[in-house]
């Protein structure tokens, strides 16, 4: 195990090791199982490691003033609390996708809002957690999922060095992984700021550092893995056109097939940085060097 890897599942998540990409359908399955399950089979297709979805307690997450507000939804216009509920998966739904990963052998977490959902998500014995980038100056819900003793990823959007600083502290740094994000959906290619990889890298050498990107294309998560991400998050989507807030900066399955396949090119092309001559170009040294000395392979 690499000196900073952390044991998510039956993974090791660090520098040296693979790349472990996560697929996060957050709340793109828009309340139906059946779309939870179509997004969990085209994550697996694509090669990702993991899944991810959104849990809310709507009570806890949707300020009171706001509850009664209507607005229009794919279901007709309904209160903006009805709504909240509407998209979120109940524990039947849960247990249908915990028994779908498991038998597919693909791991799957979430994102928790409030403590009563981190509660709720115990009941599944996940793998780990994620504190969303709005979550993470809530010191109060980042304890709550630290408690549990299970590995949390942090994503840093939205957030001042010293939140992140602040964060980490409260924290300690056992078990747990930083991503660096920009939360702008989608995020256009001047706000990335992927150099941040390295200073988080800098900072926080004994913690995985990794991308949570929301840009619209799949370039930049390509350079991210170049400058040293050791775990990417993507959202996936059956269709950007479909109804919902994440959709427009998430993936559809084709894109997120070349996706992973491309972050394994990367991981090989990278190479370990030690100058060596080929086999493969001995013939063309052969052919095209007019002064030979004898290769130091």
């Amino acid at each position: 195990m690499a000196h900073d890897a952390v044991r998510i599942g039956n993974r090791n998540v660090g520098q040296g090791e693979p790349v472990f990409v996560i697929a996060e359908i957050g709340i793109n399955h828009n309340g139906s199982l059946d779309l939870a399950k179509k997004l969990i089979d085209g994550a697996l297709l694509a090669g990702a490691d993991a899944v991810k979805f959104q849990k809310r307690t709507p009570e806890a997450c949707v300020p009171k003033d706001q509850w009664q507000v209507e607005r229009e939804t794919p279901w007709g216009r309904m209160t903006y609390i009805d709504y909240r509920h509407k998209v979120e998966l109940d524990e039947e739904g849960y247990r249908e996708i915990d028994r779908h990963c498991r038998e597919r052998n693909i791991l799957w977490f979430a994102s928790c809002w409030d403590e009563e959902s981190v509660d709720f998500m115990e009941r599944f014995d996940p793998p780990c957690y994620k504190a969303a980038s709005a979550s993470l100056t809530d010191t109060a819900l980042l304890q709550k999922k630290k408690s549990t003793g299970r590995p949390l990823i942090i994503s840093t959007g939205m957030s001042t060095m010293e939140e992140i600083e602040d964060a980490v502290r409260s924290l300690g740094q056992q078990k747990l992984l930083i991503a660096h994000s920009t939360s702008t959906y989608p995020c256009p290619p001047h706000e990335l700021n992927l150099r941040m990889i390295e200073t988080l890298k800098g900072k926080y050498p004994t913690c995985p550092i990794g991308y949570s990107g929301h840009e619209v294309g799949l370039v930049p998560t390509w350079a991210a893995v170049a400058l040293g991400a050791t775990f990417v998050e993507r959202h996936i989507t059956l269709d950007r056109s479909m109804w919902g807030s994440d959709q427009a900066a998430s993936v559809e399955i084709g894109g997120f097939m070349r996706l992973v396949s491309n972050i394994r090119d990367v991981e090989v092309a990278l190479g370990d940085g030690v100058k060596r001559v080929y086999a493969a170009e001995l013939g063309q040294r052969q052919k095209l060097r007019r002064v030979h000395p004898p290769p130091n392979t």
